[in-house]
């Protein structure tokens, strides 16, 4: 006794699969930019902040005794500045009645040009003290969920510490992957658009992540090394199920596709000579069948060639049948 299964007409998309890497939509490295003590994180690990909120604060004392200082020194240039334009001004009256020289007009115009730029890098000091004032209280730059702090309070941050903490925007996820120039060419070479292709995550446990995607990228560069060029889709990611820098597969196939001829995957066997099948006819003679397959998926493979619907192929006990034997088949009970 053999078990068959009718071949039967459904349709069948080649897919492909890739393994992709997924990325934040926005990710932004927390630093500090100024010298000091940072004082205690002002956030709490993984919440929602908004841009513009404060994550941490720097000790900004002896940064507003620099501003005060420049402040000083900006007053002390303006009085200066204004003293020389006094000069400048009184001279320049002398002229007129030839009560003083000409170089002493030039002089004090040179005075008064000096103290002019003298205010000027005093002012742009005192906007350097005030920036890097600023530079004590740090910001989230973007929306976005923040990691873990690197650093508590009472240390010593610079430039050269690194990264404080991480946020990322991950609302909406994007999955980048590497396709070779074999599969890229038949994409193109197919006339389908990217709209018209159907994007889905297989996750590690082997389960279909619940939102589509779209390919919104392909990388205008080829890898030399690999001969692949890098394709990125977006995800929608409201649960915040995909994380930054996960591993997924990627599935890539056509929205639509043409009816196949198709038998379950186990009824196809190999040989040297190719793929086969074993045929049941009206007179329950084993036959073996030649034929030519497409692509698989689920459990079937399309057959393209040398099959036709309905017709009765063994998917159990092929070890007991042999072309022009005469067996008794049972349908699957599935069926």
């Amino acid at each position: 006794m053999v078990v068959v299964e009718p071949a039967s007409r459904r349709v069948m998309v080649r897919g492909s699969e890739f393994i992709g890497r997924v990325a934040a939509i926005e990710k932004v490295d927390i630093r500090s930019r100024v010298t000091g003590f940072v004082k205690r994180p002002l956030f709490n690990e993984g919440d929602t902040v908004k841009a513009g909120q404060v994550l941490f604060e720097i000790e900004p004392e002896s940064f507003q005794a620099t501003v005060d200082q420049q402040a000083a020194l900006l007053a002390a240039a303006k009085a200066d500045l204004d003293n020389a334009n006094t000069n400048l001004s009184r001279a320049t009256e002398l002229i007129r009645t030839n009560a003083t020289s000409q170089a002493q007009v030039d002089q004090r115009k040179a005075e008064q040009a000096r103290a002019a730029a003298h205010v000027q890098q005093a002012q742009a000091a005192l906007d350097q003290a005030r920036i890097n004032l600023s530079y004590t209280t740090i910001r989230s730059p973007i929306d976005g969920r923040i990691g873990r702090a690197s650093l508590t309070q009472g240390n010593l941050v610079d430039q050269g510490t690194g990264t404080l903490a991480t946020v990322v925007r991950d609302d909406t996820v994007h999955v980048f992957f590497g396709a070779s120039q074999r599969e890229v060419l038949s994409f193109r070479k197919s006339g389908q658009t990217k709209d018209a292709q159907k994007v889905t995550l297989k996750l590690a446990d082997q389960s279909i992540y619940g939102e589509r995607g779209a390919i919104d990228f392909l990388d205008v560069t080829v890898d030399q090394k690999t001969d692949s060029q890098t394709i990125r889709a977006s995800f929608p990611n409201p649960d915040r199920f995909l994380q930054d820098g996960q591993t997924v597969r990627v599935l890539v196939e056509p929205e639509s596709g043409a009816e196949s001829i198709v038998v379950p995957a186990v009824a196809v066997a190999a040989d040297q000579s190719g793929h086969f099948v074993l045929v049941v006819n009206a007179d329950n003679k084993v036959e073996q069948r030649r034929v030519k397959t497409a692509t698989s998926r689920d459990g079937f493979t399309a057959i393209a060639e040398g099959l036709k619907g309905g017709e009765f192929v063994i998917v159990l006990g092929q070890q007991r049948a042999r072309p022009g034997a005469v067996v008794t088949p049972q349908k699957n009970a599935t069926n």
